[in-house]
This record gives C-alpha cells, structure tokens and sequence, in this order.
C-alpha cells in the first residue's frame, strides 16, 4: 500500500484529490493514506468534513519555510495561489511565494532515504500566450516572453518556469520527479467567486440568476473533470523519472465562453448575457493530450456536458 503527500493540498487540487481518495478512486496506484500539507490544512475539517476521515493527515504546515516533510511514495506538488487578484495587488509576493515553495521543498527532498514518486503542477501559462492562429500547445511548444500575457499572469508564468527547472534539477540528481502543465478544469470545488469563468457560470446559475459574458472578444477553453485531473496526476506521478518528463494536463475540447455560458444556462434554466463580439483578436488556452494518450495511455472519461452535470449534483448534493 501507499502513501499520497499532497503540497498546497487545501486548494481546488487537493479538495478534488481528497475527494477521490474518499470515493476509491485512487486504488489503482494502492494509496490507502493522504497527507495534506498546507499553511491552514486542519480549516479543511471546518469548512469540508466530508473530504477528512481515517487515513487523512491535515498537517498546518507552510512549504516555504518548514523544515520537515512526512515521508511519502507519492507527493503532488500543487502549492501556488491561483487568485488572479493577488498576482495584480501583489505580483512579486506571490511570485516569491511559489519560488520558496518549490526550493524549500527540493531541499528537504535531497535528505530523504526513500524516493518517492513526485509531480509538479506547473501550468500553460509558461508557454506565454497562445498564438491565435496555433489549435493546441503542446509540450514542444517554444516559450514565448512572458510579456505576451495579461499583466497578472506574467509573475506567475515566471515563477513557474523557474520551478520547473528546480524539478529539472532533482531529476539530473537522480530523483523520479515529473511535471504536470495544467489548463482549465471544473469540478465541485472550484471557487465560483473568483477569474475561473466555468466556476462563476456554475455559481449563478445555482443562484438562479442569468448568466453574465463580459469578454469582448472570442475565448476559447478546454475543460476537464475534476476526477480526470486526479487520474491524470496520478498516472504522470507513476511515470516520473530522473529525466522528468512533462505532459500537459487537461482537455483539447475547445469551446468559445459563449457556448460554455450557453450550456451551463440550458443545464440550469437560467438567461444569457452576453457581451457583443468587437474585437477580433482571438484568445485561445487549449492544450494538446497527444502525449500523454499515446505515452501513459490516458484517456478524458467525462466530457463537458457531463461534467457541467456531475459537478451540479455534487454541489447540490453537499
């Protein structure tokens, strides 16, 4: 049996991990323990019970300067804040934040005896903006300067670009690391208050009210479940290696945020409002799965519809 040590585990990833450890789901890679570290890991037993029970750790612990980590034969690295917000008030802190996380952790993994299995949750944004004329990133993908993004996105595409290559580094030194570049995702627990367009769209139309597009311009996203990111995780820790590879996380299903508005509006009974289309320029985040089809056999079991679905029942359901 093993151990699964998830870092920065009080977010949207470890919710949705904690989730499918408690419904099985995590039997294929014989994890039948979770530890969840994180600066307010024990809040999760205040404002989400049903995600803690027998054989789940919630250690209060800040990645960034602790100097202990428990033992573990797989750890998912996921510590970041994903507010957008944050990255615009205050852009260096956070950016510091992710850089203290990553090297504070390499080096408590250089002393340990065991080895474990080990992912980091980087992101598409280290590609820089997608070209409008480009259908999907994939992992060959040049980088392009960081100044191609939005203003808040750029701190964050650096610091995470620079954590990769701190992973990089464990594995030169032998350590079975591996990187996961993660796009668009929906499930129960993403937040439905804050830049996640999916979340906010599932949020009102909970509420019964209309739902709200404010882009000007054509958007394009893939979304994937929350339970296929988990499996996903997962199966790219298991293949980790000291030559690190790197797949990219999510769905090349692309929809334009006005037919994502409109689906989640027909799922719930509520109005459109949508903003005109004035601008031409297109912004695209779709990634390529090709890899991560063809080297780890993975596969998207639920498609949007499905998802939009399942994560309404599971709120409702609460």
């Amino acid at each position: 049996m093993a151990k699964l040590l998830v870092i920065g585990g009080s977010g949207f990833f470890g919710k949705s991990i904690l989730s499918a450890f408690k419904r099985e789901l995590l039997h294929p890679w014989g994890v039948n323990n979770v530890a969840i570290v994180a600066r307010r890991a024990s809040q999760l037993a205040i404002d989400h019970p049903e995600l803690v029970g027998a054989n789940i750790e919630l250690l209060d612990l800040d990645i960034g300067i602790t100097k202990i980590i428990p033992d573990a034969d797989y750890i998912i690295h996921a510590a970041a804040s994903t507010n957008a917000a944050n990255y615009l008030s205050q852009p260096q802190v956070e950016r510091d934040n992710i850089q203290a996380a990553t090297y504070n952790f390499c080096r408590l993994i250089q002393g340990k005896q065991n080895s474990p299995k080990i992912v980091y949750t980087s992101s598409g944004a280290v590609y820089g903006q997608q070209d409008s004329g480009l259908e999907f990133l994939s992992e060959s993908a040049p980088l392009r300067p960081v100044e191609s993004l939005a203003i808040n996105k750029r701190d964050y595409a650096l610091a995470k670009r620079d954590a990769e290559g701190a992973i990089q580094k464990l594995g030169l030194q032998g350590f079975c690391v591996s990187i996961a570049r993660c796009f668009a995702f929906v499930g129960p627990y993403l937040p439905r208050d804050q830049h996640f367009a999916i979340g906010n769209f599932i949020g009102d139309g909970l509420l019964g009210k209309s739902i709200k597009v404010s882009a000007t311009k054509p958007v394009y996203r893939g979304y994937m479940y929350a339970d296929d990111l988990v499996k996903w995780l997962m199966t790219i820790a298991h293949s980790s290696g000291p030559q690190c590879p790197i797949y990219n996380v999510g769905s090349a299903d692309a929809v334009e945020i006005r037919e994502l508005a409109e689906q989640v509006g027909n799922y719930f009974g509520v109005n459109i409002d949508a903003a005109e289309i004035n601008n031409p320029e297109v912004d695209r985040y779709v990634p390529s799965v090709e890899k991560a089809f063809a080297e780890l056999g993975l596969r998207i079991e639920n498609d949007l519809s499905t998802s939009i679905s399942k994560t309404a029942e599971q709120i409702q359901s609460a």
